[in-house]
C-alpha cells in the first residue's frame, strides 16, 4: 500500500481530487452514455447560452470548451444555432439530449449521494462554501 503525499500546492490537491471525484461521477453516468462534463454541458444548455455565455459559466476556455462540445454535436445532443447576431454561435439541448439528461439525472443522484455520503454532510457545507469563495475570489482579481 503506497502512501498519498501530501503537498503545499493547492492546484496540486484540488486537481488529485477532482480527478477522482470525476471518476466517480463518470463511472455512474456510464450507464446514460455521458461523462460528467457531458453531463455538465447538457444540463446548462437547457436554456439557449452563446459559446462565450457557455463558457463563462462552467469556467472553461472557450477552446475547451468546443473539444468538449464536438461529441454532444455529433451525437445530435447539443445544435449549434447561429443568434440574432449572425456571428454569435448559440448552443442549445436537443429533443435527443433532454431525454438522455433525464436518464442520466438518477444516476447523476447517486453520484452525488456517495459523494455526500463520504464526506458527511457538514464537510460538504464547508467544501462547498469554500469553494465557492476561492471561485469569488478569483472572478474578482480577473475584473479588477
Amino acid at each position: 500500500m503506497s502512501e498519498r503525499a501530501s503537498s503545499p500546492c493547492t492546484c496540486f490537491l484540488l486537481r488529485r481530487a477532482a480527478r477522482q471525484v470525476s471518476q466517480v461521477y463518470d463511472h455512474a453516468l456510464a450507464g446514460a452514455g455521458l461523462g460528467v462534463n457531458q453531463y455538465s454541458l447538457l444540463r446548462h444548455a437547457r436554456t439557449p447560452l452563446s459559446l462565450g455565455e457557455l463558457a463563462a459559466r462552467l469556467g472553461m476556455d472557450r477552446t475547451t470548451l468546443n473539444r468538449n462540445l464536438q461529441p454532444l454535436l455529433r451525437d445530435g445532443l447539443i445544435e449549434d444555432a447561429r443568434g440574432e447576431d449572425p456571428r454569435q454561435r448559440v448552443l442549445r439541448i436537443t429533443g435527443a439530449g433532454r431525454e438522455r439528461l433525464a436518464r442520466a439525472r438518477p444516476l447523476w443522484r447517486k453520484a452525488q449521494q456517495r459523494i455526500d455520503a463520504l464526506l458527511g454532510g457538514q464537510a460538504r457545507e464547508r467544501l462547498h462554501a469554500t469553494l465557492d469563495a476561492l471561485d469569488a475570489a478569483l472572478a474578482q482579481e480577473r475584473q479588477a
